[in-house]
């Protein structure tokens, strides 16, 4: 096991540095320019002070690798220091991403300030979902085609058939304008303190969160299903019934450790997706997550913020890769890595 996660971590490293090159080349050949949002009436010399202040002047390669130094190296050493209180060498010359748009302010700050925005609300969904969405799925298949499983299939086909730009928008008209139970809108500015503003700030969660849950809960629960039904018709199962074990047993011990496997990775690939936000969901309630972030960068061309952003999301992609890999081995002891 311990060659194989070395293997894959140096398989990793590479596949990081092209993914950057392919992200941050695909952006700097784009149309945007940090001047564009600059009054018109500014003096085309002023504009082009800008972009050597922005080292814009530079070939892109020679921009690739200062961004790139500024991610693996600067940005990984201000953190460390920020965390420990260590100064490790010159920090104050030290060059760090910053944003065109936010008044030169540092990007992975931008991300830190919005995080705990989008981890109360998608980080919550995504772990409600998998609460729920197991034990239904694994108890679905092990009645199929009884009136449970006739249901939870139909809940389920309506939950990843509508998009949450649609279900976000039923809820706040039903829950918000009709019942008046909930607020339309996230109030990002809420800072709980007493009993009072931690109602306002479940309350305020309760929509967001079921929207995501529900698209979630959809999905993983089809992917449970459907791994259960099949490792329910396996020899051992019947192995073990044979032997006289529980019902509790057989289906505890065997089938559902043997049906997570796929579900894992499904899992794995998707926690990503919290810390990237739902982008839809987040516009619609008006969550200030990273969701929102990467959105308004792209709109007001903020290069910097939407190649850092895109790259940690490939970062998290690639470690929870290597973890769903892990996890097989744990899960199956029939797995073994050489």
């Amino acid at each position: 096991m311990g060659s194989y996660i070395l293997r894959r971590i140096l398989t990793a490293i590479p596949t990081l540095f092209f993914i950057s090159f392919v992200i941050f080349a695909l952006l700097a050949l784009s149309p945007g320019d940090p001047t564009g949002n600059l009054p018109p009436s500014l003096p085309m010399e002023i504009k082009q002070r800008v972009r050597e202040a922005l080292g814009m002047d530079q070939p892109m390669p020679v921009r690739y690798v200062r961004w790139l130094q500024q991610f693996m190296v600067n940005e990984p050493l201000n953190a460390i220091e920020k965390a420990t209180g260590i100064q490790i060498g010159n920090s104050e010359d030290r060059l760090r991403i910053t944003s065109w748009t936010a008044r030169g302010k540092p990007v992975i700050d931008l991300v830190m300030e919005r995080l705990p925005q989008t981890l109360w609300v998608v980080g919550l969904a995504y772990l409600l979902s998998i609460v729920i969405a197991v034990p239904v799925g694994v108890f679905a298949a092990y009645k199929q085609n009884s009136t449970f499983d006739s249901i939870s299939s139909v809940i389920a086909v309506i939950g990843f058939s509508l998009p949450t730009f649609f279900t976000g928008v039923l809820v706040i008209q039903i829950f918000a304008v009709w019942l008046g139970w909930f607020p339309s809108l996230y109030n990002t500015t809420l800072d709980v303190t007493n009993w009072d503003t931690f109602v306002q700030q479940v309350k305020q969660m309760i929509m967001p969160v079921m929207v995501l849950a529900f698209f979630q809960i959809a999905t993983v629960s089809r992917f449970a299903r459907s791994s259960s039904i099949e490792n329910l018709r396996q020899d051992y199962v019947r192995t073990a019934r044979s032997k006289g074990l529980g019902e509790r047993m057989v289906v505890m011990r065997h089938v559902v450790r043997n049906s997570m496997i796929p579900v894992v990775t499904l899992i794995a690939l998707g926690i990503p997706g919290i810390f990237g936000g739902a982008i839809v969901t987040e516009q619609i309630f008006a969550v200030n997550g990273i969701g929102q972030l990467l959105i308004i960068s792209i709109q007001s061309n903020d290069l910097p913020v939407v190649q850092t952003v895109l790259m940690i999301f490939a970062v998290l992609v690639v470690v929870f890769n290597l973890i769903a890999d892990i996890a097989y081995g744990i899960l199956d002891p029939r797995i073994r890595y050489s």
